[in-house]
């Protein structure tokens, strides 16, 4: 059995994708993993036999778009013709394929192109659909922008020709179903075997890289780790008034005491768009109790800092409210809490208040998670001893466990 296993994004920004891949080239299978460059994969995949990458470049003709809508879509519309191009011509090239596995979003090119490849090679297709595109664009142009409502067309009809369908969570499988008439198995993100609690050596050596790479003081102190992918659907001005509101009472409390230590280490992982503005915004401030740091870690080194943080952040906020982001299952594979914007009801089925973390809505919620990190007072926010404590007594399941049960018979047919 041969997969071709397709998204149109970073391969190595992709970490659902690539653990469908390693799955299936565990399971057996000979598995060609096409998407475009940019960050290195990780060591499993890279040192599997039976996996084959193939990253294709990328043109960023959106990112000269400026401000104006009409250039923003022509420039768009450029892009996608070229992807398609270079997308049609990589898959035909390929050996062979009995299925071809394809992420959604983006739905454009994407569907189009698989199920021509589908059809030309006699080929299975199945999409996994980890949000909605045209919810993505309307982030930009609005609901009721034409382009929007074309693309919500052709998601729509391009979902109805594939032979199986995959979804993120139990929400957007209902949407599927309702709105599309598709029938879609739900597969959560879970953990990589790899988030764990990393042994306190490797802990150990890794912060004293970024202590002294990130001016973090001498002693270890609390750290809450954010993940983020710099994009517009993460509230960073709420973060900022949190962090604000948090320091002002630290220093309130403690002064300036100790001045080169800080009381609590937040890092900002990842690359984006909106990073550079959100690193400017954040000298501006006179952050001093607290350290706001900004990095970009090795694939390697980032589950060992996902599992020393004393606390994950999330500030995900969903463009269609029914998409769970991987975030979660990392840091739920670490058993660490997580501290997670309560955007939509879709929440719950990964986030239970007191069990794997705690959901706040408003900067002052954060600023009182903050708090009870800084000073380990957490009588202030009792679900976080909870959550502590419920996760380390509930090992997480891990993602081949989660793919051999609902994924493989979806994605391979029978």
């Amino acid at each position: 059995m041969r997969t071709a296993v397709v998204v149109l994004g970073d391969l190595g920004r992709s970490p659902r994708m690539q653990y469908h891949a390693l799955a299936l080239a565990v399971d057996g299978g000979e598995v060609d993993l096409v998407g475009l460059e940019g960050a290195p994969l990780h060591a499993a995949l890279t040192a599997e036999p039976r996996l084959r990458s193939h990253r294709l470049p990328d043109r960023a003709f959106a990112s000269r778009a400026g401000h104006g809508r009409r250039r923003f879509v022509a420039l768009s519309a450029a892009r996608v013709s070229w992807q398609a191009a270079r997308l049609l011509s990589s898959l035909l090239q390929l050996p062979k394929p009995d299925v071809i596995l394809v992420q959604t979003p983006p739905a454009i090119p994407t569907l189009a192109v698989a199920w021509t490849v589908a059809k030309l090679r006699g080929a299975r297709l199945v999409f996994d659909w980890h949000n909605l595109s045209h919810t993505i664009l309307a982030v930009k142009l609005g609901d009721q922008h034409r382009a929007v409502r074309l693309l919500a067309r052709s998601e729509r009809r391009w979902a109805r020709r594939a032979d199986a369908h995959l979804a993120v969570s139990r929400g957007l499988a209902d949407f599927l179903r309702r709105e599309w008439g598709v029938q879609s198995t739900v597969v959560y993100d879970r953990p990589a075997a790899f988030f764990a609690k990393p042994s306190l050596q490797a802990a150990a050596e890794l912060w004293s890289r970024l202590s002294r790479d990130y001016s973090l003081g001498a002693r270890r102190i609390p750290l809450l780790v954010c993940p983020t992918s710099w994009t517009p659907d993460e509230d960073f001005d709420l973060l900022l008034e949190g962090l604000e509101r948090a320091e002002r009472i630290l220093m309130a409390q403690r002064g300036a005491s100790d001045a080169g230590t800080p009381d609590v280490a937040v890092v900002m992982t990842g690359r984006g768009e909106l990073r550079q503005a959100f690193e400017q915004r954040v000298a501006r401030r006179d952050f001093t109790r607290i350290a706001v740091r900004t990095a970009w870690l090795d694939p390697a080194d980032y589950p060992t800092l996902v599992g020393m943080a004393d606390l994950g952040l999330c500030l995900h906020q969903s463009s269609s409210g029914l998409d769970l982001p991987m975030k979660l299952a990392d840091f739920r594979g670490a058993g660490v809490p997580v501290c997670a914007y309560d955007y939509a009801p879709v929440l719950g089925e990964a986030v239970t208040p007191g069990r794997e973390g705690i959901a706040f809505r408003d900067p002052n919620d954060l600023a009182q998670v903050v708090l009870a990190l800084a000073t380990a007072d957490f009588g202030k926010v009792p679900q976080f001893a909870a959550s502590r404590a419920w996760l380390a007594a509930h090992p997480a399941q891990h993602w081949d466990a989660q793919w051999q049960e609902h994924a493989r018979a979806a994605i391979l047919g029978g």
